[in-house]
């Protein structure tokens, strides 16, 4: 219903492996050499695995600009503003503003893409006095390079056999481009907001969904990608949970869960790639599997409660999302300026 009948082509089972492959990968080193916020080191390989069929030089140098961007706003607000989000957030609307800016342009969407969710999850974090900022910066420019290596590591084990048709993004009014940085800016800084004063550590999943509902840019976009989304949590979230039955007290045995958490991405990179349709349900599985994985998977952790906390905190991101963007959405089109429409 949700995926195209026809078989993968040989393309497709490809990009399955590199994306598996390469979220395994990073989760393994991020576990092995014991790096923290492993988030980073298992979804940034997915998120470019999954969004860019074939690596590129072009997407190489968006991904660490918008990292190395990212880790410097984050090091000057962070060290200035820290503990007063009040004075942060007329500059995080600007930071934000310009990525969605880049993102509606297209051909910069990756660059605007990461840094809106690396910026984010970095801000929030780094207001909480026990952050340690310079290991968070770092952590997350260390996962971007190392997620780089792994693309064009998985692209020379895996080729496509056949050439891919090059993307062209449409044009777009300049009405429409400003009503997409707009909305999407907007939205952003009031999730970096609810998530200070609510003092919402505990919920990355839920703060990046806010985000990711924001890549289509656009209302009926937001509201078609929000039933993906839940439907791509629950599938996630429960993937994880019969991992956690199924090893019981060996759930903190690498070696055993390595298999498993390739077989999961294998199979959500799958429906991610029959839907080819950017971010749907396939790809909102891998990244919830990636973050209760990477981030809540240790030695004496519950990954139960993890994951139901997961879900509940997404369905309540995605309701309250929705609902400021229709809002927003009408408030811009009243305006000539604004207007979503040609």
């Amino acid at each position: 219903m949700l995926l195209r009948h026809n078989p993968l082509t040989t393309n497709d089972l490809r990009q399955c492996l590199r994306i598996a492959t390469g979220g395994t990968i990073g989760f393994t080193l991020c576990k092995l050499f014991g790096w923290s916020n492993g988030v980073f080191f298992t979804v940034t390989p997915m998120l470019l695995l999954g969004l860019v069929p074939v690596m590129s030089g072009h997407a190489m140098r968006q991904l660490l600009a918008s990292s190395a961007m990212a880790g410097l706003e984050v090091g000057l607000l962070g060290g200035f503003f820290g503990s007063h989000p009040g004075l942060m957030t007329p500059i995080v609307f600007l930071l934000f503003l310009y990525r969605f800016a880049a993102m509606s342009r297209g051909s910069l969407f990756l660059f605007g893409a990461n840094g809106v969710l690396s910026l984010s999850i970095m801000l929030h974090f780094a207001s909480y006095p026990g952050t340690d900022l310079n290991d968070l910066i770092f952590s997350n420019f260390w996962a971007t390079g190392l997620s780089v290596v792994i693309a064009y590591l998985m692209t020379a084990l895996w080729p496509d056999v056949e050439p891919r048709p090059a993307y062209k993004p449409g044009p777009k009014a300049p009405h429409r481009m400003r009503h997409e940085a707009l909305l999407g800016a907007s939205i952003a800084t009031l999730s970096f907001l609810v998530f200070q004063i609510f003092d919402l550590r505990d919920s990355m999943s839920a703060q990046a969904t806010t985000l990711l509902l924001l890549f289509p840019m656009h209302w009926n976009g937001a509201l078609d990608y929000a039933r993906k989304r839940a439907l791509g949590t629950l599938l996630g979230v429960s993937f994880g949970v019969m991992v956690q039955l199924f090893l019981y007290d060996w759930s903190g045995l690498l070696i055993l869960i390595v298999p498993l958490l390739w077989i999961g991405l294998m199979l959500f990179a799958q429906a991610h790639v029959k839907e080819a349709s950017g971010s749907g349900v396939g790809f909102g599985a891998m990244t919830t599997l990636g973050i209760l994985f990477g981030q809540y998977l240790t030695p004496g952790n519950d990954l139960i409660f993890s994951a139901l906390y997961r879900v509940s905190s997404i369905f309540v991101a995605i309701v309250a999302t929705l609902f400021l963007c229709y809002l927003l959405h009408k408030l811009l089109n009243s305006f000539e300026a604004t207007r979503f429409g040609y």
